[in-house]
């Protein structure tokens, strides 16, 4: 599809201009960490094709935006996902999203990636008041400053198990059990396993994956998952501890996405010494017009489900 060389307020940018782009973001950090480490990611390892943009005024207005946000939305339109990056101390520049109608179609659904809720209510003031609905999925980053595992107690894998680097063999289960999989593709958790540090923990005699960790290309550690029937083994922190070593070695500052409501996860990263940096949410978009139309969609489901439940009801069975 065409990729739009500028908005009404934003322009894209070239690839040579990224790190410099990456260097500015610095000052910000950790606000900036998920869009600083997405350039540092396509940077070292092109993991997705992303298109980047930032105001026209940039760097006086440091906004910038990336598309697509997540690599999978219903009509695999580029600009059907957004990411975004504004100071606190600017967050009135939002309001230019308002009046962008080139980069963004505010008549359609959209898609935001874990972006920070400052930046949501801004947005939301406008949207909410004018558009649509917003709806939300909360999420607290936590960030690692330095590794803080010396003291820490951890029972040994038991002997039964393993510890091992994922591989493509993993990658379907992986996305089939990834809460979020509506928004990324398997192609990219192909990519992720191939190209950054991803773990498992194995059972030996059947070679069933337990338990696994990935690094995400925005950065984060992410889809730590572990099978239920392999809970409460103590696999979180070993997969936790060692995916933040690898990530460290390879360059990145480790951060995840904490649902507030996850006492366990909180618990697990704060021992390895995580602390919180801002809270965030994940957002779908939605136009009040296309609102009705899910409304009446159900509805009509609805009607559908009680005619097919009375038609079984009535029919009879002959002998």
């Amino acid at each position: 599809m065409e990729i739009f060389s500028e908005g009404k307020h934003f322009r894209l940018v070239q690839d040579n201009e990224l790190p410099k782009i990456l260097k500015y973001l610095e000052a910000f950090l950790p606000e900036s960490i998920k869009f600083h480490q997405t350039i540092k990611t396509y940077l070292n390892d092109r993991i997705w094709q992303f298109h980047f943009y930032v105001s026209k005024k940039w760097p006086e207005d440091p906004i910038c935006l990336h598309f697509p946000g997540c690599t999978l939305t219903p009509n695999n339109n580029i600009y059907e996902s957004i990411g975004i990056f504004c100071p606190a101390s600017r967050i009135e520049l939002v309001d230019l999203l308002e009046t962008e109608d080139v980069l963004l179609n505010w008549t359609k659904i959209m898609y935001l990636n874990f972006t920070h809720t400052a930046i949501m209510n801004r947005l939301d003031s406008f949207y909410d008041a004018n558009i649509g609905h917003m709806e939300r999925l909360d999420g607290d980053i936590y960030v690692l400053n330095k590794l803080d595992d010396h003291n820490l107690e951890v029972e040994n894998l038991p002997p039964e198990a393993e510890l091992r680097s994922l591989n493509l063999d993993n990658v379907r289960g992986i996305h089939d059990l990834y809460p979020a999989n509506e928004i990324e593709c398997v192609e990219v958790f192909e990519k992720l396993v191939q190209i950054l540090p991803g773990v498992g923990i194995f059972i030996k005699k059947t070679n069933v994956l337990a338990a696994w960790m990935v690094h995400s290309y925005y950065g984060a550690m992410f889809s730590m998952q572990t099978k239920p029937e392999f809970r409460r083994k103590g696999f979180g922190i070993h997969l936790a501890r060692t995916l933040t070593q690898r990530v460290i070695e390879r360059g990145y500052k480790p951060f995840v996405v904490i649902r507030p409501e996850n006492e366990a996860s909180r618990n697990l990263y704060t021992k390895l010494g995580f602390e919180k940096a801002f809270e965030t949410c994940r957002v779908k978009l939605t136009p009040r017009d296309k609102l009705i139309d899910n409304k009446e969609k159900d509805i009509v489901d609805i009607m559908v489900q009680k005619l097919d439940l009375n038609n079984e009801n009535n029919i009879s069975v002959n002998d």
